[in-house]
């Protein structure tokens, strides 16, 4: 064989013709020709688009690129031969605007490489309406494709694979539009999903499915019900032929749960959901797909105050509630979970009524008033005003604390608002009601320094009472400022100068309780113009008026 070879003319070849070959041999890679060279060239099997179309001896052309390579094997390409041949016909037959049927060969910058005959350029932005992410799913489909230019220069040639699909597309569409009408239900494939909604893909037609349109239900987000490629059915709600747009339903496609749910739901009626949302004023109940009710916090309970509703439930919570309001037209359900219990404030009248003695622990402290349980869930408010007949009370916490236990009386309910009002000082009678039994006008009194002022002194005096001392009444020198005289809990001997039932003040004077009353009544009576009942006398003026006359 080698001397055949070696006696074999070599026929004279040059680089960049087509020549004849002989298949001598096809492996699973390679395909070995014989061009009349001492040596056999070797095609790769990919050049061919289906080898089994070829066999061992046949003719075929392949383009010689180099006589010899290092080992001195020709070069030549079948698929270079295929192309330089198709070129010519190519550019006769297949202008501009052509739809030719080629095979994707490889990936390369920007796109990728179609047989179309000759190698063509398809780039990424036309290989589909929407540019791809992975060119390799490309790789060995065939596919028609629209021929968008030819560069005679270059001898290359641009595909699109794009265009044909958008004019299908653009078909498909108008025929859809001229056929479809509102009220009719049909198929479509989810193409696409965003918060708002889903585009389904109407053959060649997108409508647009809003989210309130999904379900009669709640629908955080439309990923929630559908997914894409997913083929759903749709009512059509709405077209607009000029802007080609579609609005779909899918809820339309269900009977609406709301008809008739005052006859599912009576007020009164007893039901059961799940809670599916919380929010800071209430928690929203499923009772079925599609009817949701709101329970607000203040329905939660009768007695407890609840500030915010994951207080007390918590989402996928299965509960039971009572149907308190519906509003049909706005489709709300009002629900309430107390409506279940008995409620506690129906016998608080019987059990508090107004003037019964009760035992309360003060709960809370405010500016106001504290509050006391009187029972699980049931607090009664004793307002400042009603802790002491004598004593002003600036703040609940100057007499009392949290965890105190008090009595009191209740002198006021109101079971609609859920208020019960209680006093301390009602325990015990008015001192003031009977003040002219404990003090007189002029009769002297001994009591405690509690509290000085820039005015002058408060002196504690038997029950609980306090009398003002003004600093004019404190010494018969002048006093400037009343601390250089007196000092908290210092005791005092003063006359009584002045009661004022009214006002309930009692007026003191600590330098008049050295007067001599016999002598006082002389001059009481030099000013015996002054009515009998008249119980407000100032002494302090007289006491001042005498002062000067003996000075």
């Amino acid at each position: 064989m080698e001397k055949l070879l070696e006696e074999k003319p070599i026929r004279e070849l040059l680089p960049g013709v087509i020549v004849s070959a002989i298949i001598t041999e096809i492996s699973d890679d390679k395909v070995a020709v014989d061009i009349g060279t001492k040596t056999e060239g070797k095609i790769p099997i990919i050049e061919f688009n289906d080898i089994n179309e070829f066999s061992v001896g046949q003719t075929i052309d392949v383009f010689l690129e180099k006589l010899e390579d290092k080992e001195g094997n020709p070069i030549v390409s079948f698929d270079k031969a295929e192309q330089k041949k198709n070129w010519t016909h190519i550019v006769e037959t297949c202008p501009e605007g052509t739809v030719v049927h080629g095979k994707v060969k490889a990936k390369t910058k920007g796109g990728l490489i179609v047989n179309i005959g000759v190698d063509a350029f398809l780039p990424g932005s036309q290989i589909d309406t929407q540019a791809p992410k992975n060119l390799d799913q490309y790789i060995g489909q065939t596919y028609d494709f629209k021929i968008i230019k030819i560069n005679l220069d270059r001898k290359n040639i641009v595909v699109s694979r794009r265009e044909l699909i958008e004019e299908e597309r653009r078909e498909k569409r108008q025929k859809a539009m001229a056929n479809i009408q509102v009220g009719a239900i049909c198929h479509g494939i989810v193409k696409n999903i965003t918060d708002y909604g889903v585009f389904v893909d109407l053959d060649g037609l997108d409508g647009l499915l809003h989210i309130t349109d999904m379900s009669w239900g709640r629908v955080s987000h439309p990923g929630e019900l559908v997914r894409i490629g997913e083929e759903i059915e749709v009512i059509i709600l709405e077209i607009d032929p000029e802007r080609e747009r579609v609005a779909l339903g899918m809820k339309q496609t269900k009977s609406n749960p709301w008809e008739n749910i005052e006859h599912r739901y009576p007020l009164g009626s007893k039901v059961k959901g799940k809670v599916v949302n919380l929010v800071p004023y209430g928690a929203f109940v499923e009772l079925e797909p599609g009817v949701e009710g709101l329970i607000h916090v203040a329905e939660m309970s009768w007695t407890k105050r609840i500030a915010k509703a994951s207080e007390v439930l918590k989402i996928g919570d299965e509960i039971e509630a009572a149907v308190i309001g519906i509003e049909k037209a706005n489709q709300k359900i009002a629900l309430g979970m107390k409506q279940l219990e008995e409620n506690p404030w129906e016998m608080v009248k019987h059990n508090y009524p107004v003037g019964a003695h009760v035992r309360g622990v003060v709960r809370n402290l405010t500016n106001y008033g504290a509050f006391v349980e009187l029972e699980d869930g049931i607090d009664g408010m004793i307002h400042v005003s009603d802790i002491s007949w004598t004593k002003k009370i600036n703040h609940p916490n100057e007499v009392l604390k949290k965890g105190d236990t008090v009595d009191a009386v209740v002198i006021d309910i109101d079971p609609t608002q859920q208020r019960i009002a209680l006093g301390i000082k009602q325990l015990t009678n008015d001192p003031w009601e009977y003040i002219e039994s404990l003090f007189q006008i002029g009769s002297l009194v001994v009591g405690k320094v509690t509290k000085i002022t820039s005015y002058g002194a408060f002196v504690e005096l038997q029950n609980d009472i306090d009398g003002m001392v003004h600093i004019s009444q404190i010494a018969e020198d002048r006093v400037e400022k009343i601390k250089d005289a007196l000092a908290v809990g210092n005791e005092v001997t003063a006359r009584v100068i002045k009661i004022d039932r009214n006002e309930r003040r009692i007026g003191l004077s600590i330098k008049a309780a050295n007067y001599d009353v016999s002598a006082l009544e002389a001059e009481i009576k030099a000013y015996g113009k002054l009515k009998n009942d008249q119980e407000l006398t100032n002494l302090g003026d007289i006491f001042d008026k005498i002062n000067m006359e003996n000075s």
